[in-house]
């Protein structure tokens, strides 16, 4: 029986945590084509006769923007630190791009004992294979010109991935329960996530927001979740939906309240599903300037506890 925890990493927008969804099975992390989606460190288990992976989702590295882009950044690079194996993932899809460079030259430097490199979303064309394997090769050169050495630096596991087919992420799979050590499992089996259910609600319920604002909010929607009442059979959720400015909140609400409606309905059906309860959202859209600057909110969304 082997264990390992893994630390999933890369550029925002990667595909990480479609691939954490596919290799644990279930649906435990947001998925939207929107940059910088995944906020919180979320934790996926994969139970197999081989053995057990914990699987850590991170935000994705990006050029840090405001307060709480620094503070992303900083929980993503954190985490990376204290996992057996190192798992970043590329867009292969597309060239490599200046934070694909960030993640080698700190792999080449910085030289973790585990390293796996996924070339994700292998079903695309072009696939930039061979570029990625040319910004590995400078990623060591430049750390052996300058002060990084990169003597001693780890010879990553390579493997592809498509990570939004069924069965695309097998081979990342088999390559970490390669790499992974003898040792008994870290979680009961019968779990898939420890990630607390407050912040899970608040995931669903900003993915939804996503896909219909698209590129209009981008990043400066924001989601509490506060009281849960549950009677039974059924949860009552109450959560507040941020935006920094007035202008944003018609945005946000919608024609008739449609956008409302429309992330209500569709969180409720796939939280339902999730918890195994009834799930009945009241959300309430307000206008929280620089809320990204504000520890309370930012505590309450788990990113300052993530920290």
């Amino acid at each position: 029986m082997k264990s390992a925890v893994v630390a999933i990493v890369g550029r925002t927008n990667a595909g990480k945590s479609t691939l954490v969804n596919n290799l644990v099975g279930e649906k435990i992390s947001i998925v939207s084509p929107v940059e910088q989606t995944t906020r919180n460190m979320v934790r996926g288990i994969v139970a197999d006769p081989r053995g057990q992976l914990v699987l850590l989702d991170t935000p994705g590295l990006h050029k840090a923007v405001g307060n709480l882009g620094r503070l992303l950044n900083r929980i993503a690079r954190r985490t990376s630190a204290g996992a057996d194996i190192l798992c970043v993932v590329f867009d292969a899809s597309c060239a490599p791009q200046m934070e694909d460079a960030g993640w080698m030259a700190r792999v080449a430097s910085e030289k973790p004992q585990k390293v796996l490199f996924v070339l994700n979303k292998s079903d695309r064309k072009p696939f930039f294979e061979s570029m990625y394997k040319d910004a590995w090769n400078e990623a060591l050169s430049n750390a052996d010109s300058g002060d990084g050495n990169a003597e001693g630096a780890p010879d990553p596991v390579w493997t592809t991935a498509a990570s939004n087919m069924p069965g695309g992420a097998d081979s990342v799979a088999a390559a970490l329960f390669d790499m992974a050590e003898e040792g008994e499992p870290l979680f009961p089996e019968d779990i898939v996530t420890d990630y607390p259910r407050r912040f899970a609600i608040a995931d669903s319920i900003r993915e939804k927001f996503l896909a219909r604002l698209h590129g209009e909010v981008p990043h400066e929607l924001g989601i509490v979740v506060g009281k849960i009442d549950e009677n039974g059979g059924e949860w009552k959720v109450s959560a507040d939906v941020l935006v920094n400015r007035p202008s944003q909140k018609p945005i946000v609400v919608g024609r008739g309240a449609e956008n409302v409606k429309y992330a209500r309905k569709c969180a409720e059906r796939e939280l339902s599903s999730v918890f195994g309860v009834k799930i009945r959202l009241e959300l309430w859209v307000k206008v929280e300037p620089l809320w990204m600057r504000n520890d309370r909110l930012l505590s309450a969304m788990g990113y300052l506890d993530a920290e």
